[in-house]
């Protein structure tokens, strides 16, 4: 599966952002997909998870912020970004792989999308 991630850009602090991840290929709906960022200097950490199921996962710093969904039927995994503050800047990458294993680590996705970049400052 090929992915791409895209809705980045630059927001106010308390402000909403949806970022988008379209996935190309077969089997979409087999996949778990994850959001993961990564901040400069940092590890890439993990962010949202949602298996075939559309259980989800999130990180306790997004918890109750973020929501991440799947629609199968145009092969997409938004994440809904509510209450950005600035600490959530960082560039955004969404993962699928057709096994979840938790804890959710970057380590365990092999179809990773391009980066999309959020800023969050006033």
């Amino acid at each position: 599966v090929q992915l791409q991630a895209c809705g980045g850009g630059l927001v106010q602090p308390g402000d909403s952002l949806r970022l988008s991840c379209a996935a190309s290929g077969r089997n979409f709906e087999r996949y778990a997909l994850a959001w993961f960022r990564q901040s400069p200097g940092k590890e890439r950490e993990f962010v949202a998870a949602i298996n075939y199921r559309s259980n989800t996962w999130y990180s306790d710093a997004v918890k109750g912020r973020f929501t991440i969904s799947r629609d199968n039927a145009k092969n997409t995994a938004p994440l809904q970004m509510n209450s950005l503050k600035p600490e959530d800047t960082a560039v955004y990458y969404c993962a699928a792989d057709f096994r979840l294993q938790i804890p959710v680590r970057a380590s365990k996705f092999d179809n990773w999308g391009q980066g999309t970049l959020v800023t969050v400052s006033s």
